[in-house]
Formats: C-alpha cells, structure tokens, sequence
C-alpha cells in the first residue's frame, strides 16, 4: 500500500469555494485564463494557496470558454504547443511576482483527455511544460499517452487518479456527456481511493477492474458539495495513516 498520497483540486475556476478547499487539498490546480480565470483570478488564487502552503500548478486548457474547456476539438499539436507556452509562461510570471515557484502541471478537461488518448497531442504538451521550465511535474494517468510524453521529454510524472470520477475498462475516464460520470457519494469515493493506494485497483462501470497507480488524487472543485466531497476523503485517507502531501520535484 502506498502511504503518501497528494490530493489535487482544480481552482481559480470561480466556484466559489477555493479558499475552503485550500484547507484540504496539497495541490492546487489553477486555471491559466483559457478555459476560465484571468490574471486577476490567477494572482489570487496564487498568493492564498502560498499562504496556506498548498503547492501550485498551472491548469491549461484548450481555449474555449464558452464550453468550459470541456468539449473536444479539433486541434493540431503546433496549436497546442503554441496554447501550452502561452498559458505556462502567463502563469509562471504572475507566480514569480508572488514569490512562488509552481510545482506541477495538469492539462485541464478536454485537453486532458485528449492527450490520455493521442501520442501527437500529448508530445506537444510535453514539449512545452519542458521549454518553459523541465522542474515543473507533470500529473498524467498511468500508461497514458500523456504520460509516455511527459517521460520522454524528460518530465518527472505524478500518476493520477480521481476521486470523483469512474472509469471505463480501458482505463480511461467516463465522459461527461454519460449520467454515470461522476461519483457523488464520498464515502465511496473514499473507500475506492483506499483500495487503489491499497491494491491498484479500480473497479470500472464495465464491472472489471482496471490497473492503476495513485500518486495525486483529483477532486474537482466545480462539482457542487466539492468541500464535504474533500474533507470525508482526506479524513477517511488520515485514519488509514496515509501521509497527505504534494510531489516535490527531483531536479
């Protein structure tokens, strides 16, 4: 069994509830102004994660705002190298001016799921966390695509999992266009994440049980009860003697 486990939230999205969040989770997530914040949302959500000494990371997504970054377009990899860049480097330069140094990065919705699937995509990904700064780790889904790019762009990868979502057989995640996307209930959320850091292990909606290897946990921080979801998951991880922290980077 695993004993030291992140736990990841994506904010900065206007949820509502960031600052609470802040208290539960080590790593925060926060969106670079494609998908959702500007540099105002981003400085803020910054500084009150420094203050609460939860890590940072940058959350870029495709641009499209208007689907929260959640719809899948068609995109070429210069275009997503290009989008990368941009968002990384925005983010880098606000959190430098905060006296913080971003810790991590994770590809958000759409752009996420995509470059678990395509080899191109995710390359293009990799080859930008790299040319902004090689330190930053990259939070990929075990035997994914975007996990092979981030290791052969010389990226340290955090293998993650998520609490609040379930799974296919194939290992991916149940798109959100399907009812049975999300798990609402939180202390089954819990129990599953115990058994992956126990066995790696989950079992998917097809009934079969999928391999996976949990270093970061996600909560969304949109989904509404998103604190309670967060608090019964750290509570249930801190009473299996589970140390709570944020990936540090080797280099």
């Amino acid at each position: 069994m695993s004993s030291v486990v992140d736990l990841n939230a994506d904010l900065g999205e206007g949820a509502g509830h960031d600052d609470e969040l802040l208290t539960l989770v080590t790593s925060a997530n926060i969106a670079c102004g494609f998908h959702a914040g500007d540099a105002e949302t981003i400085r803020r959500s910054i500084e009150t994660a420094r203050d609460r000494k939860v890590a940072v990371g940058g959350h870029p997504s495709l641009f499209d705002r208007g689907n929260f970054g959640r719809k899948e377009l068609p995109v070429k990899p210069d275009e997503i190298f290009d989008a990368v860049v941009y968002q990384l480097g925005i983010f880098q330069a606000i959190a430098e001016a905060a006296g913080v140094r971003p810790n991590h990065v994770k590809p958000h919705g759409a752009l996420y799921n995509m470059a678990v699937r395509d080899q191109e995509l995710a390359g293009a990904i990799g080859r930008a966390i790299a040319q902004i700064d090689a330190r930053l780790i990259l939070f990929a889904q075990q035997n994914s695509a975007l996990a092979r790019a981030g290791e052969a762009n010389g990226l340290q990868v955090a293998h993650e999992v998520f609490a609040d979502r379930n799974y296919l057989k194939d290992g991916c995640l149940v798109p959100r266009t399907r009812p049975d996307a999300l798990l609402d209930d939180p202390e089954e959320a819990a129990a599953r994440v115990v058994r992956m850091l126990r066995e790696a292990k989950v079992r998917s909606v097809d009934g079969v049980d999928v391999d996976v290897r949990a270093e970061t946990v996600c909560v969304h921080g949109d989904t509404p009860g998103a604190v309670d979801f967060s608090r019964v998951l750290r509570s249930r991880l801190e009473k299996e003697g589970i140390t709570i922290r944020a990936p540090k980077s080797s280099k």
